[in-house]
């Protein structure tokens, strides 16, 4: 069984850059603020010295907008790949995404998500497999 606790929102790093709109819509039917157990509970990992969000980053968002200021997070132990994380957290300081907060205003479209951050996922993904092969 996953220990869970409780961590404020502010407290999280993101490490995506936007919110798909038909997904978040799709959590917000489906989210009772007064019951947060409504959804599980978020992955969160320590990266340098700060705690990230490996997911969940729609649901911490849908939480968010409905007046929440803690999520029930649990440690995830999966063997993820760092280094992508690392880049996608650097991506988000560089677009001053602090918390969840900031990704108010980045909530775009299916297509627009695919193209603007799924690509640009893979993109990276491309180049950390040409970098480590070489």
């Amino acid at each position: 069984m996953v220990h869970t606790f409780t961590m404020r929102l502010e407290d999280i790093q993101p490490s995506q850059l936007f919110i798909n709109a038909e997904k978040l819509s799709h959590v917000l039917r489906a989210f009772d603020p007064s019951d947060p157990g409504t959804f599980p509970p978020i992955p969160v990992r320590k990266l340098a010295g700060q705690v990230i969000f490996t997911d969940g980053h729609t649901r911490a968002l849908a939480a968010f907008l409905s007046g929440l200021s803690e999520i029930r997070v649990f440690w995830d132990e999966d063997e993820l790949d760092w280094e992508a994380y690392a880049i996608c957290v650097r991506w988000c300081r560089e677009a001053d995404i602090r918390t969840i907060a900031d990704l108010k205003g980045r909530v775009i479209s299916r297509e627009e998500y695919e193209r603007l951050w799924i690509r640009r996922c893979q993109q990276m993904q491309q180049a950390l497999e040409r970098k480590r092969n070489e």
